[in-house]
């Protein structure tokens, strides 16, 4: 049995012309954000990871929330490369390609069919984003490709916008029988399973975005799909549903530099978490640094957090030149892999066209 997870969300948005209301209104917002953060990792108990992890997801986080896509209004190419665990033979690797775009028009229409009060204005179209990535997640001996098809839905709102996105998923799992230590390969049970299976499942997101603040929620695997490899009666397991909520909020220090601390906290249907907090510095929105702490799969984060068993710290930078994006990330781990790793590495480049920014410039994020 499964213990229902139940997300309910009240976001009440004002905004004034006074400066000082609006200086206000962001600071309530960082006090939720930190508030929530404090929350999620007092509670937080260890995650049961069935999804590729990815570092520098704050740069493309398409790939965990649908709701983002084409949410800047560009069309944007990303891929991500992870190695993790480098000096180990069939370490986890995972790769990632994703696209997503906005459908923009310049139409305009009538609101009034008399000719002496005819007024022009902008149609709705511009409102759909649509998305789609293809990843290959390798761990061992078994393998899993999944893909991904988006609908999104973007509500502007007076200064900010409200986004709502849907994902079809599905995921191909296959067991590379070669990698398989060769005194248990005339088991029973591996004679009995099938070497590749394929599901399909849904995703669900909400994404909400102005020029300081984004904050988004997050559902993967809603149907729980069973993934059997034998058909044997009784086999296979379910993917748990997965929950994932993501918040930051950008802090300006000077015209040219800005931080920008920022969470994701992972939960599955069983009410196994993860949580990674990050703080990143930006000049000119052209160079950024930053410094992630992600926990383990340990029951409890104090236990983490004070003996360093399980948990990560994560080094991450990154340039953009024109349209073009690079960012690297580095995970030194805190377990007992560290003596025999030198840590993983991640590598994010990504490709932007489209001059949405001089119509969406607070949405520009990099």
């Amino acid at each position: 049995m499964y213990m229902k997870l139940d997300i309910f969300t009240a976001i009440n948005f004002s905004s004034s012309n006074d400066s000082v209301e609006s200086h206000s209104t962001g600071m309530r917002y960082l006090r939720i954000i930190v508030f929530a953060f404090i929350l999620v990792l007092v509670s937080s108990l260890s995650y049961s990871q069935q999804f590729p992890e990815y570092s520098q997801y704050m740069m493309n986080s398409f790939l965990l929330n649908p709701a983002v896509a084409g949410h800047e209004g560009y069309t944007s190419v990303n891929l991500t490369v992870k190695e993790q665990w480098l000096g180990l033979s069939d370490a986890p690797s995972t790769y990632a390609v994703s696209a997503q775009t906005r459908l923009l028009k310049n139409s305009f229409i009538s609101r009034s069919k008399s000719i002496r009060k005819r007024r022009r204005i902008m149609s709705r179209s511009g409102r759909v984003g649509l998305g789609a990535y293809i990843f290959n997640d390798t761990r061992g001996a078994l393998g899993k490709t999944g893909f991904s098809f988006t609908y999104g839905y973007h509500l502007t709102l007076r200064r900010s916008q409200l986004s709502f996105g849907a994902s079809l998923t599905g995921f191909q799992y296959a067991i590379d029988f070669d990698k398989i230590n060769p005194e248990i390969k005339e088991d029973l049970l591996l004679l009995q399973t099938d070497p590749n299976a394929f599901i399909l499942d849904a995703a669900f997101g909400v994404y909400y975005s102005d020029k300081n603040l984004y904050a988004g929620l997050s559902a993967q695997n809603l149907f729980e799909s069973l993934l059997k490899l034998s058909n044997r009666d009784g086999s296979g397991f379910v993917l748990e549903r997965q929950y994932m909520a993501m918040a930051g909020y950008r802090v300006d220090l000077m015209d040219f530099l800005y931080i920008e601390p920022s969470f994701l906290y992972k939960l599955s249907e069983n009410y196994v978490g993860q949580l990674d907090a990050n703080l990143r510095l930006y000049v000119k929105q052209d160079y950024w640094a930053g410094l992630s702490y992600r926990t383990g799969s340990y029951s409890r984060i104090s236990t983490e957090s004070i003996q360093g068993r399980g948990a990560s710290l994560v080094f991450m930078a990154g340039a953009r030149v024109d349209k073009y994006h690079l960012g690297y990330a580095f995970d030194y781990s805190f377990s007992s892999i560290s003596a025999r790793s030198v840590g993983s590495h991640e590598l994010m480049f990504a490709v932007k066209f489209g001059d949405s920014a001089r119509r969406y410039r607070w949405l520009n994020r990099y």
